[in-house]
């Protein structure tokens, strides 16, 4: 029996239709403007009878990019596989073995959800400071590390929860060791929320910000997004290449969700049916 209605099919593809053209607007904005000639100000949604591809690649070295993808390659190394590992035990942990005090600690984390970046910036500064830290990379690692564990483990956790204790029961009775059903058992099955957890992380680490501008000032050691300020202070006035450097800097975050879509469409789904 067919519950929902043509009318109803048409309606909802009106809308992601609007939804898609709204959403990708900026960004065709965005593209048309770097188009543009250099020295000139680009008003509304112009395509340019001569566009100048070459706009791109003056961003490119004005903006110092591959020293930038370098300095962002490193932090994302450095964060999302310890954050993606350490959420995976404690969300095993606290999920699926029920140690003493996981209520409190999960409590705690749920606490930590609450906790938005800006309220931390001022303790972690005089932190790094004290650790001899600022102006490195390490400053901004470590940091979002910390950060993003409560909802890292969170994620993994709420995975962990669903699975059934049967196959834990028979892997025991098998004689596997809490590691052993750990790495051999549970890992696999996580899979899905390990690959869009890790989506997430590299994501949010590539786009950060805030933490790149206040804890590290060389701009060729923080994310690509927290060198965007530097650049905007350095070619504010050029619109047209401040808008092609943006488009380079946002590129890569594209790329990794239009490869990776799948596999998180899949983890969101099995999370949402085993919910």
């Amino acid at each position: 029996m067919n519950l929902v209605s043509r009318s109803e099919r048409l309606t909802g593809r009106i809308f992601l239709i609007a939804l898609a053209l709204v959403t990708l607007l900026p960004f065709v904005s965005m593209l048309s403007a770097a188009l543009q000639p250099r020295g000139t100000v680009p008003t509304g949604l112009t395509w340019p009878a001569d566009p100048q591809w070459g706009n791109f690649v003056d961003a490119f070295t004005a903006a110092n990019m591959g020293a930038l993808l370098r300095s962002s390659l490193i932090i994302v190394a450095g964060v999302v596989p310890i954050a993606v590992v350490i959420a995976t035990m404690a969300g095993f942990g606290l999920g699926h073995l029920g140690v003493p005090g996981g209520r409190f600690a999960f409590a705690l984390l749920l606490l930590g959800l609450t906790l938005p970046f800006e309220a931390v910036v001022t303790p972690l500064y005089y932190q790094m400071r004290d650790l001899g830290l600022l102006n490195t990379r390490w400053a901004i690692i470590l940091p979002l590390i910390g950060l993003y564990m409560p909802f890292a483990v969170y994620w993994m956790r709420a995975h962990f929860i669903t699975v059934p204790r049967e196959l834990s029961e028979a892997a025991r009775v098998d004689g596997s060791s809490t590691w052993q059903l750990f790495w051999r058992v549970q890992v696999p099955l996580a899979r899905p929320a390990i690959a869009s957890l890790t989506i997430l992380l590299f994501l949010w680490t590539w786009n950060q910000f805030l933490l790149a501008i206040v804890l590290v000032d060389d701009a060729t050691k923080r994310t690509m997004a927290g060198a965007l300020g530097a650049f905007q202070g350095q070619w504010g006035t050029d619109l047209v290449l401040l808008c092609a450097g943006s488009l380079l800097i946002l590129t890569p975050t594209l790329i990794v969700f239009l490869i990776f879509q799948r596999q998180f469409i899949k983890a969101l789904i099995q999370g949402s049916l085993k919910g």
